[in-house]
């Protein structure tokens, strides 16, 4: 371990919590190099979302490889990105007859977040962003700020401007106030709100702390949206890709955003790939106008294509996404209630579930020992006070058996 004490920068985290060198890894399995087993219910902290290696995938992307298609285009056209393109219309797009144009911003997350605040202050001529409490939206500068964490917005080194916070539905112990009140500020010419430009939001907050919206209040958001022409992007990095049962998370809302923010699982492999999804009346880019070297990483498109192909021509994934999430949930239930003295709280939609506790501490060691039993869970929220359950989405059922007896006898554990 001495080379990444002695040379890696110190802002590394995540090997801080599981100290270990890995090696190997396939399905929802990692193994370190003295061949220790660990259950991953952390894919990535969703790039993986169909786990290590997919075998599928794989072939595919070796088949690519092993005929020199081509790796890197930066923006030009291709037989992977053609492939990717269509794919994407005819499974994910046209079902749900969504009529976006598809944007290549760069590799990350971030990058997505960044070309979406561009273009909607680019469409609006309006500078500021409504965002909420305890979002995250990534570490660059437009995307810290719109994302409520001090530690990482302080890591800017400078002030942070042009976007307004909201409160998050049941930010304030369990209630948020309807949107009569944000409406008040838009409308009264006293109130100091700038017009805003666009509102992004998350569906679940993940970072922030396994945070659900209320379908409702997602509705209302959206028609407050409407009503007052302010565009709305819903960033669905983390939480779209399946991650709470349909492809895109804020379908169960039945509302259409005018900008949606791909990454993480959208490249299948774990390959870096993010799309910003565009109404297509919006799309007013002059050519070049937003541009960078890695817009469209070609393996990424073969296993993304690959991905779309296997997992969403119907609903199987879905389905099973629904159910072992259900699974989990009550699972954590009976965690909660087999402790009653401990303050905890199970949250979560689909497969992106937690435990919050009272305590950063308290959610860390029940990470911690979870680790010492061979299983890989993260801590999030503002204080890392939730242990945060993420696993494959092709988790098998014995998988999240042994996950989820793990995860009980890691918080008997921590909390004595």
């Amino acid at each position: 371990m001495s080379i990444f004490e002695s040379l890696e920068s110190q802002v590394r985290s995540y090997c801080r919590g599981w100290p270990t060198v890995f090696d190997r890894a396939t399905g929802s399995h990692l193994y370190s190099e003295d061949g220790r087993e660990y259950l991953d219910f952390f894919a990535g902290a969703g790039a993986l979302n169909y786990g290590h290696n997919n075998p599928v995938l794989k072939a595919a992307l070796l088949e690519y490889l092993g005929r020199d298609g081509v790796t890197h285009a930066l923006d030009m056209t291709t037989v992977a990105k053609r492939d990717f393109l269509e794919t994407f219309q005819d499974t994910i797009l046209r079902p749900r007859e969504l009529d976006y144009k598809v944007m290549f911003p760069g590799p990350a997350g971030a990058n997505a977040v960044e070309a979406a605040l561009k273009l909607v202050r680019k469409v609006t001529g309006r500078e500021s962003i409504i965002n909420f409490t305890n979002a995250f939206h990534g570490m660059t500068l437009g995307a810290l700020s719109v994302t409520g964490n001090s530690l990482k917005r302080g890591g800017a080194g400078i002030p942070l401007v042009h976007a307004t916070p909201m409160p998050y539905d049941n930010y304030f112990d369990g209630q948020t106030p309807d949107f009569l009140f944000f409406e008040k500020l838009l409308q009264d010419s006293g109130s100091g709100l700038n017009e805003p430009a666009a509102v992004i939001v998350e569906t679940v907050q993940g970072e922030g702390g396994i945070n659900v919206a209320r379908m409702e209040w997602l509705q209302g958001l959206a028609e407050l949206c409407q009503r007052h022409d302010i565009l709305l992007i819903v960033d669905d990095v983390q939480m779209g890709c399946g991650r709470t049962g349909p492809f895109f998370s804020f379908e169960a809302a039945g509302i259409t955003p005018d900008v949606v923010c791909l990454s993480k699982s959208i490249g299948g492999y774990g390959l870096p790939l993010a799309l910003t999804l565009i109404r297509r009346d919006l799309d007013i880019w002059e050519p070049g106008e937003h541009n960078g070297t890695f817009r469209g990483v070609n393996p990424a498109f073969v296993t993304g294509t690959t991905a779309l192909r296997e997992y969403w021509q119907d609903d199987k994934l879905e389905k099973s996404t629904l159910a072992k999430g259900e699974t989990i949930g009550r699972a954590l239930k009976e965690i909660v209630e087999a402790h009653p003295s401990v303050p905890m709280q199970p949250k979560g939609r689909g497969l992106a579930r937690g435990l919050a506790f009272d305590t950063g501490d308290l959610a860390g060691s029940v990470c911690s020992q979870a680790f010492e039993r061979g299983l890989l869970i993260e801590t999030s929220g503002p204080d890392g006070e939730v242990a945060k359950l993420m696993p494959a989405l092709t988790v098998t059922d014995d998988e999240v058996e042994e996950g989820l007896r793990l995860v009980a006898e890691s918080v008997a554990a921590a909390v004595g």
